[in-house]
């Protein structure tokens, strides 16, 4: 078209503890617009579905478009769902919002049908229909952050699984001897040793064993330690900051391993902000997937980066809706 939107369009919701996304995308993939707006997770839920379709309002005059046009809503949102149910169980980020049908609350406030989606499910989907693997049959990604989601496209499909916890990859293990303890209650998973949160609990862990760094000046300032810190430090040439950032790239290709030697897909994704590091750290990855990973998808794979950054929550969530009651990619 020769406005450069082609439609049908539809509306995406990234829903966080902290913000809530929303964008609407047409049927290329293009994001048309963006909204931010907070979501007061603790005001409860009526509170929450409000701000959504805030955010979606937004969207949607932004885009230069009316309700009217739009196809349908999908909506990411932090687990555990019940996906064949439609519904959000008890996030641990969303206080209060206990077994709510959250796809039909925001598709009977805004009047457009509407699909709820796992938020890494989600991310994973944007990537693949409009980002790094629009040109791919199948895309694992993990998002590093606080924790570790992700998630698995397949033809078209996104990997549910039977109980909605389908590519939880973050939890799988990869310790078993004196294996480290993450709030998910679980021993040795990938996030409780690569996440940005271990990031810094290995590090604090070293420097109050005595090990010396430059990280420890601040320790000592009373300044919290972050995981761009520690990665600043070791590209920098600390010994200790070297040491947690080759270790963490150990930890993530493992993980990668292990659902390649399953799912076998043509491209492992990694997004989130521990992918601020760069090149040298994707290389570091690559270096240990190459040696640990069975020699033809060791060969074959490709390891990248996302490249849709914050916006692949809100994107995915678009295409999950046009999967659902439009069309798959094409």
């Amino acid at each position: 078209m020769a406005d450069g939107k082609n439609p049908p369009f539809y509306l995406g919701i990234d829903l966080g503890g902290t913000n809530i996304k929303a964008g609407v995308v047409d049927d290329h993939g293009k994001p048309l617009s963006r909204a931010d707006v907070p979501t007061h997770a603790d005001k409860g839920p009526e509170e929450g579905v409000r701000r959504i379709c805030q955010a979606a309002h937004e969207a949607v005059k932004s885009a230069g478009l009316t309700l009217k046009e739009i196809k349908a809503v999908g909506v990411g949102s932090p687990g555990p769902m019940d996906l064949k149910k439609q519904i959000i169980i008890n996030p641990h980020n969303l206080p209060g919002w206990l077994n709510l049908p959250l796809a039909a609350k925001v598709g009977e406030a805004l009047g457009l049908p509407a699909v709820l989606q796992n938020d890494a499910n989600a991310a994973a989907f944007g990537e693949y229909w409009a980002g790094v693997g629009r040109d791919v049959n199948s895309l694992v990604q993990f998002t590093l952050g606080t924790g570790i989601g992700c998630g698995v496209v397949i033809h078209g499909h996104v990997l549910e699984g039977e109980h909605s916890h389908g590519a939880e990859a973050g939890h799988i293990r990869i310790a078993l001897d004196h294996p480290r303890y993450n709030a998910t209650g679980l021993y040795g998973s990938l996030e409780a040793y690569a996440s940005a949160k271990a990031v810094v609990e290995r590090t604090e862990e070293a420097l109050a064993s005595g090990e010396k760094s430059t990280l420890s000046k601040i320790r000592d300032s009373g300044e919290p330690l972050t995981a761009k810190a520690i990665f600043d430090a070791g590209a920098a040439g600390d010994p200790l900051g070297s040491r947690i950032v080759d270790e963490t790239a150990f930890y993530l290709a493992i993980g990668a391993v292990n659902l390649m030697h399953v799912i076998d897909p043509n491209i492992v994704v990694f997004s989130g902000g521990m992918i601020a590091a760069g090149e040298s750290f994707l290389n570091k990855i690559r270096k240990y997937v190459k040696e640990n990973a069975l020699p033809v998808p060791a060969a074959e794979t490709t390891i990248t980066y996302a490249k849709l950054g914050t916006d692949a929550g809100f994107i995915g969530a678009a295409g999950c809706a046009r999967s659902k009651f439009g069309t798959s990619r094409s």
